[in-house]
């Protein structure tokens, strides 16, 4: 049996550096030194918080995946 795992990336051309999504979700989230969002790791367990964070990204850069289906942000 294979471990349902999740990927999340963040476009850092978009992102904006609100920080939301680091406020949100500290452990998979974090700003850098440029205050550009980055994923803690790409590879997460399924996470509510993440979808989450990518459905309040004000620059939708947040990219969340069940295997190559993209699951988040939201519609």
């Amino acid at each position: 049996m294979t471990a349902v795992a999740w990927t999340t990336e963040v476009d850092r051309e978009q992102c904006m550096g609100s920080g939301m999504c680091a406020g949100m979700a500290p452990d998979l989230y974090a700003l850098d030194d440029e205050d550009r969002a980055r994923p803690v790791r790409e590879r997460i367990a399924p996470d509510e918080r993440a979808l989450d964070a990518a459905d309040s990204c004000p620059a939708a850069a947040i990219l969340v995946r069940e295997g190559d289906l993209p699951i988040g942000p939201r519609p």
